[in-house]
């Protein structure tokens, strides 16, 4: 089967870190979508856009970059990579995604999940107290609009609808909906056993790690009755493609280390360190940063490791790279790597 490989993005504000200019807002914006047209003509897969609520990241309104780059591609496929749905109203949700699957002319997804930010929780005034029940629920909602035009269905935080029909409906039949998960061997199994396809985060520490919860998933996904082909699993991993290997860490690293090193000190985590990173992008570490034939490679390792995957995306503008460096990569990953991984 075809591995399909594309590019999540969180709509980086390169500038605002400093000034918060909306000068510089426009033209990292603008950048973007011409980055999400290269990648189509380049001939990648799919084209995801995050949910964050931060002054350095401008995709708190995916669904609007998406739409945009709906009108603007012709065959890539255009997803959330996240939806922060704990804190959204699946009614909405599946408005915007029903719309943008109609606007792109069936090219729409959506992946699910609880953000790796709280940011949300607070600003849509929700209680982290409810992080999980909140999102059991949302899911069930969500999943019910999916597959019924009239819903009726009831929640505790959230009035009941009875007999509500719900609109547009999507192009799709059925609209592909993802799981996006972390490290929790329950999100791995809830995928499972609702047999959504799963997307993991794998954002460090080694990649082969993470096939125990691979296999959890398989084996809940077949024991709730659900085919194997329709179990698929994604991997989201950091990443970034240069002409050598050499050029691809010189150009990745300092960014790389500056914005892990400030998450790391909302969190806890240690600053990064070289020898860190070196360990990262080893033959069994997490980050995708390298040559085409290198990064080719790994991939196919993780995932042989993780029992085959479907669908491979990176993550790369999360390093301060430029946008013609971050164009090049676009361009190494169509014309390179997809060839290599999907060779015969």
């Amino acid at each position: 089967m075809k591995m399909e490989i594309g590019i999540d993005s969180f709509a980086s504000a390169f500038g605002a870190k400093d000034t918060g200019n909306a000068a510089e807002n426009v033209k990292s914006l603008e950048e973007l979508l011409e980055r999400m047209i290269h990648a189509d003509a380049c001939g990648l897969d799919v084209f995801g856009i995050g949910e964050h609520h931060r002054k350095e990241f401008l995709d708190s309104a995916p669904i609007v970059i998406l739409a945009a780059a709906a009108a603007r591609t012709k065959n890539i496929r255009l997803t959330s990579a996240v939806t922060v749905l704990s804190a959204a109203d699946p009614v909405r949700v599946f408005q915007n995604f029903a719309t943008l699957d109609l606007i792109s002319n069936g090219r729409a997804e959506m992946v699910v999940g609880r953000g790796s930010f709280i940011e949300a929780f607070p600003l849509f005034g929700y209680d982290l107290e409810d992080y999980n029940n909140l999102f059991t629920e949302k899911l069930d909602l969500l999943l019910n609009i999916l597959d019924n035009e009239f819903v009726n269905w009831s929640g505790k935080f959230r009035p009941a609808l009875v007999d509500q029909p719900v609109y547009p409906r999507p192009l799709q039949d059925p609209f592909p909906v993802w799981l996006g998960v972390g490290g929790t061997p329950q999100s791995f199994a809830r995928a499972g056993v609702l047999g959504m396809p799963l997307m993991v985060a794998i954002i460090g520490g080694e990649t082969h790690r993470f096939a125990p919860l691979v296999e959890l998933y398989r084996e809940a996904g077949i024991k709730a009755g659900h085919s194997e082909d329709k179990l698929k699993v994604g991997l989201h991993s950091l990443g970034y493609v240069a002409d050598t290997t050499e050029e691809a860490i010189e150009n990745y690293y300092p960014g790389y280390a500056e914005t892990f090193t400030r998450i790391g000190k909302e969190r806890g985590w240690p600053p990064v360190t070289r020898s860190h990173f070196d360990s990262q992008i080893g033959p069994r570490g997490a980050l995708l940063v390298g040559g085409p034939e290198e990064i080719a490679e790994k991939i196919l390792r993780h995932s042989k490791a993780l029992g085959g995957i479907t669908r491979l995306t990176f993550q790369m503008d999360n390093a301060g790279l430029s946008h013609e460096k971050l164009m090049h990569s676009i361009k190494l990953i169509g014309e390179k790597v997809i060839p290599l991984v999907n060779v015969g």
